[in-house]
């Protein structure tokens, strides 16, 4: 499951770009860490399900782990238990009694091997028709977690006694105490068909709902496409709350393995390798004097001096300072940037595009410059502007470019004009990554000032 924002992570997560697609732990991407965990567990591809949106994302992940992947495309975020629903619909037209294991893209798991031999206990539960969720050893009083209290000993696992929300401090030290607890790990295992069965049974409406979406798909490459009206007025709802709470069918296998979710940068602090003065520094930074803080710069130098327990986050838009002990509520600095109307919750000064990226350099008042990376062999939609016209300078490589009636090779130090209302486009013909600058000049420079008439990666014309 590769849906979700990642809020607490701004800025480094945004809508356009979440934390399961950024490399925060490793040299890959949360998501491929994720499908590479699953590797001495199964030869079967992996199933993802993610927001239209961020397809083309998590295929050039999948890409550049050379994974097979097919990929439900949910047109909106619904939560998990029809997120799942989708998937064990999908599953089941082939075998029913395939056993799924249900992985949250965005977890860090240090201890391999102690995982598998969590989910090798679990497929027992499983093949059993047990619904087994992972618990995961509680080693201190989190109240940024749900728990599970563990019911009577059973073969493999515990029965499930009750489930806890996110619970005060003083709750959860309780809960520490008793030892009857496991940190909710939103991980589970059971057959698809069981799955549906007790969605039918608890939530007959997700299943419907579900059903009617998967009934009319379609496939496109690797793509999964749902019916979208049936989905959008589907509830919302996480399978805690759908199945695995009323469920008399539900197991607890306990996992110690190193589990993080990393949603908050004290989190992901915690899961970092430090200095001596136990700081996490990333980027260009320097340090004088501090203590127990984690600082990542993207482009600038950052220099702290004298602080401790401080997160710090630049990007190339926008600089975070937070005390660590209130890393939670950085969502609401993200609320707030959404009511005001701002951008930068929504995507980055850098955006990624099927086609390669381009990184908003400067704007004024009626004039905006883009650097624009476009991949080899890779096209821009065939657009028209109303409101702009455009001014293109080739970096490095060559641009092969539509101008009205004309197309015409661009190449290093050279440039050409488009008028506002003409139909263009721009390809690289070449081996090499095309780099450019673009300059709009015109009354209105939005990004939804753009007529598609053609567009190779099926996106609205």
């Amino acid at each position: 499951m590769a849906g979700g924002n990642g809020s607490r992570l701004w800025p480094l997560s945004r809508t356009l770009r979440p934390k399961q697609f950024l490399k925060l732990t490793s040299d890959r991407s949360m998501l491929q860490e994720t499908v590479n965990r699953t590797v001495n567990l199964t030869n079967a591809a992996s199933l993802l399900i993610c927001n239209e949106e961020h397809r083309f994302i998590a295929a050039e992940d999948m890409r550049e782990l050379n994974k097979e992947c097919q990929m439900i495309l949910e047109p909106v975020g619904k939560n998990t238990a029809p997120a799942i629903a989708l998937a064990a619909f999908h599953i089941c037209e082939t075998n029913p009694d395939s056993v799924m294991l249900v992985l949250a893209a965005d977890h860090v798991i240090e201890r391999q091997k102690d995982f598998e031999a969590s989910v090798q206990e679990g497929y027992k539960s499983a093949m059993n028709d047990q619904m087994v969720t992972f618990g995961i050893k509680a080693l201190s009083a989190e109240t940024g977690y749900g728990y599970i209290k563990r019911g009577k000993s059973l073969e493999h696992g515990f029965s499930i006694e009750k489930f806890e929300e996110k619970p005060s401090l003083l709750k959860a030290q309780e809960y520490i105490d008793s030892g009857e607890y496991f940190w909710n790990s939103g991980m589970f295992m059971f057959k698809a068909s069981r799955y549906l069965e007790e969605l039918k049974l608890f939530r007959p409406d997700i299943y419907e709902s579900c059903l009617n979406c998967m009934k009319d798909k379609r496939v496109d490459n690797d793509f999964i496409r749902i019916q979208n009206k049936h989905f959008i007025s589907c509830a919302s709802e996480s399978i805690d709350y759908a199945v695995m709470e009323k469920t008399t069918k539900g197991v607890v296998v306990p996992m110690d393995a190193g589990w993080n979710d990393v949603g908050s940068w004290s989190a992901l602090w915690d899961v970092s390798k430090k200095t001596e003065d136990n700081n996490v520094c990333k980027g260009d930074v320097i340090t004088q004097d501090c203590e127990n803080s984690y600082i990542n710069s993207e482009k600038k130098l950052i220099a702290a001096v004298g602080v401790k327990d401080l997160v710090i986050i630049e990007t190339k838009d926008a600089v975070l300072v937070a005390n660590k002990k209130n890393d939670q509520d950085v969502k609401k600095i993200v609320q707030m940037l959404k009511d005001q109307g701002r951008s930068e919750h929504y995507l980055h000064r850098e955006v990624y595009r099927p086609w390669g990226k381009y990184d908003s350099i400067d704007h004024g008042e009626r004039d905006q410059v883009k650097r624009i990376t476009v991949k080899p062999g890779e096209k821009l939609s065939i657009q028209m502007h109303h409101h702009r016209s455009e001014h293109w300078i080739v970096v490095s490589g060559t641009a092969k470019v539509t101008n009205g009636d004309r197309t015409i090779l661009v190449t290093e130090n050279q440039s050409t004009y488009i008028p506002l209302g003409t139909v263009h486009a721009l390809e690289n013909p070449g081996k090499i990554p095309l780099e450019m600058i673009e300059v709009q000049t015109g009354s209105y420079l939005g990004e939804d000032d753009i007529v598609r008439y053609e567009d190779r990666y099926g996106r609205q014309l």
